[in-house]
């Protein structure tokens, strides 16, 4: 057990961070460090670190760590209550103040890809603290939601970029992140001749960096299957019918990431920038805003 250290007389208090209690409860209320890193969209080691910080700085140990779950001690059971309270009276005086001032609907797009990874957390925080506000999301090719942001459909945009885009670049980078060949663990498709490649239709940064590899390297290829999102191009690499390019965060068991010793060419990095329209209006730059620091986050 850890055991509280005397502090100096007139010493203030520590303050909680609002994150870390989040994170806290998050284990708490899932039993498990696995569970409540997918809902709050962080790495299970990074929870760890924010809870042995969190134990330190109270002096007590809040976790009995167990083979498959994880349960509180009694010191965790208090600060359990506590934290549900300040998150809640958290949301409450942020409410407060930005809730009234900003109203209205923001058109946000993005490729298929970054929502399902980053997006569900964006919009979790920006319903707390922009309440009124309502935010219609249009998923779609980045060449088609950067169009349909000139035409004046849409406020943002979150358009992925390629190797070719980039000396015209729009809007601001957020993430950068390795372009990895991936296929079935133990499969046999990345062996065949030509290689069967699994792909987003035309248009489609990641498509283009890696017919534009193959092309250099000399390797023979067909397109055996095109998706409109990742999902698809993810089930033929699970059934061992295709390779494909694929980001590194992505490459999930019983997927792998097919290394130098496949014999395939490197990819590079590919971008993530945030396109914002001209005069799109404040709620829109609050949401930007959230969108900047979520992917800061993640870093």
């Amino acid at each position: 057990m850890t055991v509280a250290k005397a502090r100096p007389e007139n010493a203030s208090l520590p303050l909680l961070d609002t994150d870390t209690l989040r994170t806290f409860v998050a284990i708490a209320e899932n039993g498990s460090f696995t569970r409540a890193a997918h809902q709050v969209f962080r790495t299970p080691s990074a929870l760890s670190m924010q809870i042995k910080r969190l134990e330190e700085t109270l002096g007590q140990s809040l976790f009995i760590r167990e083979a498959r779950r994880v349960s509180l001690t009694p010191e965790g059971e208090v600060l359990l209550g506590y934290g549900r309270r300040l998150l809640k009276l958290n949301e409450e005086a942020v409410g407060r103040f930005l809730a009234p001032s900003l109203e209205g609907s923001v058109r946000l797009g993005t490729p298929d890809d970054v929502g399902t990874r980053v997006l569900p957390q964006v919009l979790t925080r920006f319903a707390r603290s922009h309440p009124a506000v309502q935010v219609n999301v249009n998923a779609g090719r980045s060449v088609d939601l950067l169009k349909r942001l000139d035409d004046g459909e849409l406020d943002l945009a979150l358009v992925t970029l390629g190797h070719s885009d980039l000396s015209a670049k729009r809007g601001e980078v957020v993430h950068t992140e390795p372009l990895v060949w991936a296929g079935r663990d133990g499969g046999v498709a990345v062996q065949r001749s030509p290689l069967p490649l699994s792909l987003a239709n035309h248009g489609c940064a990641w498509r283009e960096m890696a017919l534009g590899a193959l092309d250099k390297a000399e390797i023979s290829y067909r397109v055996a299957y095109n998706s409109e999102h990742c999902a698809g191009q993810e089930a033929a690499m699970l059934a061992d019918l295709a390779v494909a390019p694929f980001p590194a965060s992505l490459v999930q068991p019983p997927l792998r990431v097919l290394g130098p010793e496949s014999g395939l060419p490197a990819l590079g990095d590919y971008q993530i920038a945030l396109v914002r329209r001209d005069g799109s209006g404040p709620a829109a730059e609050a949401l930007a805003e959230q969108v900047v620091q979520t992917f800061r986050e993640r870093r």
